[in-house]
């Protein structure tokens, strides 16, 4: 069994997660086995804060033992899920675990800065440790049909993804919650965006990427009128429209980031992740230039 530790109580993720990995408080069918959170830091944080008491409560009730400072998992754990909302704290929360050869998986955003995310990568590949950040959007069943039925379908040639995209300053553009709508984006088309422009404004992103190989992929990002997850692929043989049921989302994520703790090996490359910063980097970029065309620094 792996032994998990969690970094940073200021979302619903660290409650969850322990639920379903630990067997605890919800249906069989959302259970995941061959991990289990045994110790946790709530810590801080500058987005949500008044979060932390609540899902720490919640913990404490799960049994998971609590420490002050993240390092103090250090020696009592396998493997680590860095959960804070604020990814510009990302880089400084996984550091310490990968410099200890530590498995690790950093929840949406990777980082909020290519050049933490490539120093993280850099650091996890000199340790020979796994590395992994993903939305739990990209592992959404309706995403896993399209992959799954490429013979069917044909590969993809085009999407349109959407998801919401509420905006916070520490985490920038689409960092903060847009993210989930370019995972879903990158999930179907894989990496290999050359650049994009964006247009922004109160209520809308509308971000489109020109991969290399000439397919044209988007994302919007929604702050008016409905909202909710989904997208249109566009395959060879089907056009593909689908919103997406989250009510697994987090089961199947966990699958991938379990499998990952036993095995060592990342579902998806670590470069796909470091595209996908560059990506919202290069989006945040083309807003502020009015829509201007911007190559991903990668």
């Amino acid at each position: 069994m792996i032994k998990v530790g969690l970094v940073d109580f200021d979302t619903s993720h660290v409650v969850a997660f322990t639920q379903r990995l630990n067997h605890i408080d919800i249906d069989e069918e959302q259970w995941v086995e061959g991990a289990k959170v045994v110790i946790g830091c709530p810590g801080e944080s500058k987005i949500s804060p008044e979060r932390i008491p609540g899902f720490t409560e919640k913990l404490k009730e799960y049994g998971v033992e609590l420490v002050d400072k993240p390092e103090e998992m250090i020696g009592k754990i396998d493997a680590v899920m860095v959960e804070s909302v604020d990814g510009s704290v990302h880089y400084e929360r996984a550091l310490p675990f990968i410099e200890a050869g530590i498995p690790t998986f950093i929840d949406k955003p990777f980082t909020c800065s290519l050049d933490e995310a490539r120093k993280l990568a850099e650091l996890a590949a000199e340790k020979g440790i796994p590395l992994f950040s993903s939305s739990s959007l990209r592992y959404a069943l309706e995403v896993q049909e399209v992959k799954a039925k490429r013979d069917e379908y044909g590969d993809v040639v085009g999407v349109d993804a959407y998801s919401p995209a509420p905006q916070h300053p520490r985490n920038p553009g689409l960092f903060h919650y847009g993210i989930h709508g370019v995972e879903t984006l990158y999930a179907l088309m894989g990496p290999g965006c050359d650049y994009v422009t964006c247009i922004s404004d109160e209520g809308t992103d509308v971000a489109v990427g020109y991969w290399k190989d000439g397919r044209v992929g988007a994302v919007r990002g929604i702050r008016k009128g409905a909202s909710g997850y989904g997208f249109s692929a566009f395959c060879q043989n089907r056009i593909v429209h689908s919103q997406i049921n989250t009510a697994y989302i987090y089961r199947e994520l966990l699958k991938r980031v379990v499998e990952m703790f036993q095995t060592g090996k990342p579902p998806i490359d670590i470069s796909e992740s470091l595209e996908i910063v560059a990506f919202i980097e290069a989006a945040l970029e083309s807003s502020q230039k009015g829509g201007e065309i911007v190559k991903l620094k990668i």
